[in-house]
């Protein structure tokens, strides 16, 4: 049972406890988040609004003491720790400056002389913009009629000879919407050694779809490698920590693409501690269950279309142009999402606080009274 499991069943036996209705795990950590801050509504960048939790900022503080060393001794410690949760060995874990960074270091990795880079349109935009230098064959496959990956077509753009990395990011980003793991199961199974698997499972501890689990049990293939991030549920975005987990072949041939001390020793105390924090997850749960209620009550309240999410944000119609209504919002005390071509009559709007989700309903309605969206 991974991480997400584990602290889903427990987040469900604490509200059949009473948990969540009245003695919830959100509300302090909410209230340290309001006080922090300031300026617009931060909604554009689909971060952790509960911010840090305490005993990880305990941890950069204690931590300052050892600032002056290398961070040896708390990279092993870490990557210890990585390993023992996915039940691999530390071999098997490869640290970078946020998952941008595995995404980035796995394109340079596998780029090869008339190899293709199969993804799918919309989706997170970063992979396609590094595989630029090198002489990739960019194939866009638009989601499909579920806005899911179009898994037959991906896999007809990927077949025909050479090498094909096949970019899955599940769920998607900016859909917030997931592909079933069975499909994409079905294909990794099926695929010869020159088809190569980049998974990307930024937002994997806020899915609930029972259909979704992790692809990490595939990294007993060279061909595969997942990355995984604290930027979202462990609310370190600033801080910049991700990972991949892979087999030992493809981690070693990522490593040659990274320095070997990428992650600095504060983000990695504060890193190891949040593994152990058993509030963090479930609070994080929490409060982006309850601020995407807020979201879709008002979305339906107003008639606007949404896809239902298993992330930290919502897509959703602005019936508008998008670049007046991100000017009016920001106008507004908002910042929200940036374009996501084809899907350019939506939003991508990260869910804040449910405070901050009150707020902005308010604002939508406003718009609305004045015929903006």
């Amino acid at each position: 049972m991974e991480r997400r499991d584990f602290l889903q069943a427990g987040l469900a036996f604490g509200a059949a406890a009473g948990i969540g209705a009245g003695v919830s795990l959100v509300p302090e950590m909410a209230r340290a988040a309001v006080r922090r801050s300031g300026g617009p509504l931060r909604l554009n960048s689909n971060e952790n609004p509960l911010g840090l939790p305490q005993a990880a900022r305990r941890a950069i503080l204690d931590g300052l003491a050892e600032a002056n060393r290398y961070p040896r001794e708390s990279r092993i410690e870490l990557v210890g720790a990585l390993a023992a949760l996915h039940r691999v060995e530390p071999e098997n874990i490869v640290l970078g400056n946020g998952s941008t960074e595995v995404l980035q270091m796995s394109v340079q990795a596998l780029a090869q002389e008339n190899a293709r880079l199969v993804l799918a349109d919309p989706t997170f935009e970063d992979v396609p913009w590094y595989g630029q230098p090198f002489p990739y064959r960019l194939e866009k496959v638009p989601l499909d009629g579920r806005h899911a990956h179009d898994i037959g077509r991906m896999k007809e753009r990927a077949e025909g000879g050479g090498r094909a990395i096949v970019y899955i990011c599940n769920p998607n980003n900016p859909t917030g919407t997931v592909t079933p793991s069975s499909e994409v199961d079905e294909w990794i199974e099926s695929a010869d050694e020159n088809t190569y698997f980049l998974v990307d499972e930024a937002y994997y501890e806020y899915c609930v779809d029972p259909g979704y689990w992790s692809c990490t049990k595939w990294v007993t293939k060279p061909n595969v490698i997942v990355a995984r991030t604290f930027s979202k549920i462990y609310g370190m975005a600033g801080m910049r920590l991700g990972y991949a987990v892979a087999h030992k072949e493809a981690a070693a041939r990522l490593s040659e693409y990274i320095a070997k001390t990428n992650a600095n020793h504060l983000v990695l105390v504060a890193a190891r501690v949040c593994l152990d924090d058993a509030e963090l997850v479930p609070a994080s749960l929490e409060a982006n269950s309850r601020a995407m209620r807020i979201l879709y009550d008002v979305l339906e309240e107003l008639d606007l279309e949404y896809l239902p999410s298993q992330a930290n944000f919502v897509m959703h119609r602005i019936n508008s142009d998008l670049a007046t209504y991100g000017r009016r919002m920001l106008e507004s005390g908002v910042r929200v999402g940036r374009p996501f071509p084809p899907m350019l009559g939506y939003n991508r709007l990260s869910i804040g606080l449910p405070e901050e989700m009150e707020r902005f309903a308010e604002i939508l309605r406003e718009f609305r009274k004045k015929g903006w969206t």
